[in-house]
């Protein structure tokens, strides 16, 4: 894991949406400068606590930005390279990294290579960068058959491990870095992306950047065959984000400790991962739509910030912004956004200034960032554990409940305990009962000195 994405926090932009591009390219048009909006965004990031900004397909495409047309330039829809340019530099200016999502499995119709092959057929010499069979038609009526994405024909299969597409790919990855500076990449569709694509990309970057990060998006299966000293630092924790919803919504807390457990725990499988973890994303359900009880934002927020791996916040959400998927689009999860609106357009105008403080705990407390994983308490209502690095300890407590609870926690008696996100909140003798609020949290940190 490179130095700097375990102390981050990451804030997850869908651009096409949240600057209301339209939802077709029409590449006749010229550039339309959205990009630059997203400078006006940075203050806010600052004041929520945010140090990484991860943003979704920037680059020239047909439709939602992973159809990619074109690794090398921009999406005419949010700007030019220079627009980017700017922003990325803006945000290093203020503390900020930038990471960017890199479609590599699937380009779209409108790719130029793909593009030549609809024209010349078997004769086109961009014809083995894809998967075709010309012995029949594709579901599209082409007079050849290609491998799609997840059964998806408008998002065509790349021949990942063929010489020249390697060296296309490779080649917008290193104009990427030294052209915008970016800090890193998340690997759309990472789970069936070439494994052999994946160990050669890590070694490029790493060429050029010693401190790259890059993040795979994996969904299901073991998270060590894509995070390991070979290819990726981290994936997406799929495995975390259902427990975080799902513990809330069955009163259930036992679902999320037995998730813990088997990361993290002392026989944990990804004790030496640092992780993705997320509430909500651009393919999900809002958070705010996904609980029952919108109360359980800030419980949940608050093991989002505390368990194990990397915290990610997805725009609008820290605002309580809602969202569901309609039949057949994603875009009422991506809708337009500005901060400045975030508490008029959200339903929860107090949980940004919640998340902040979270953010700030966390950066401050390096066992919330790396130290170890233990279980002290589980019920259907009430989950307690400890991180803890040699130099220090910390517990988290949380409360799903809509009564406060009374919890028995093995503090111990020679440490003096100090509420870190409820400042002035008196603390019992060590071995009475701890009183936790509703639908909220404690974070204990053990004063040595």
């Amino acid at each position: 894991m490179s130095h700097w994405a375990p102390r981050a926090t990451f804030y997850h932009i869908y651009p096409l949406g949240a600057l209301g591009a339209p939802a077709r390219n029409d590449r006749n048009l010229p550039p339309v400068p959205r990009l630059g909006r997203l400078e006006g965004w940075l203050n806010a990031l600052q004041d929520l606590g945010v140090d990484a900004l991860y943003l979704g397909p920037v680059f020239e495409s047909t439709t939602h930005g992973y159809d990619t047309a074109d690794y090398y330039h921009v999406d005419r829809r949010l700007g030019c390279d220079e627009d980017l340019a700017v922003l990325c530099l803006a945000a290093k200016k203020q503390g900020i990294r930038v990471v960017l999502d890199a479609v590599f499995h699937h380009v779209g119709r409108d790719f130029w290579a793909f593009r030549d092959v609809l024209a010349h057929g078997a004769a086109s010499v961009y014809a083995d960068w894809f998967h075709l069979d010309f012995n029949r038609r594709s579901p599209l009526g082409d007079p050849f058959h290609y491998e799609g994405w997840n059964g998806h024909f408008d998002l065509v299969k790349l021949d990942t491990d063929h010489p020249a597409v390697r060296e296309h790919l490779l080649g917008a990855v290193t104009r990427w870095i030294t052209r915008f500076g970016i800090d890193g990449l998340r690997l759309d569709a990472a789970d069936v992306l070439s494994k052999t694509f994946q160990q050669a990309l890590a070694a490029h970057c790493r060429s050029l950047r010693a401190d790259f990060w890059l993040l795979g998006e994996v969904v299901h299966g073991d998270y060590r065959h894509w995070a390991n000293p070979t290819m990726l630092d981290s994936v997406t924790n799929y495995e975390l984000y259902k427990g975080l919803y799902s513990s809330h919504n069955d009163a259930n807390y036992f679902e999320l400790a037995h998730t813990l457990n088997r990361q993290f725990g002392a026989e944990g499988r990804y004790g030496d991962l640092t992780l993705y973890n997320f509430a909500d994303n651009h393919d999900v359900d809002r958070i705010a739509s996904r609980l029952k009880d919108p109360a359980h934002l800030y419980p949940l927020h608050a093991l989002l910030f505390t368990v194990p791996g990397i915290p990610s916040v997805y725009y609008g959400s820290e605002w309580g912004l809602g969202g569901t998927k309609a039949k057949d689009s994603d875009a009422p999860l991506r809708p337009e956004f500005e901060p400045a609106a975030g508490a008029r357009l959200g339903k929860h105008p107090d949980l940004a200034a919640t998340i902040a403080r979270l953010s700030r705990i966390r950066r401050n407390h390096p066992a919330l960032r790396h130290g170890t994983y233990q279980q002290l308490l589980v019920s259907s209502e009430q989950f307690a554990f400890m991180r803890e690095t040699p130099e220090e300890r910390i517990v988290v407590a949380v409360n799903a409940a809509q009564r406060p609870a009374e919890v028995r926690l093995p503090l111990g008696e020679s440490e003096r305990w100090i509420d870190l996100l409820n400042p002035g909140n008196p603390l019992p003798h060590p071995y009475s009962p701890l009183l936790l609020p509703p639908r909220w949290a404690i974070i204990l940190y053990a004063d040595r000195g």
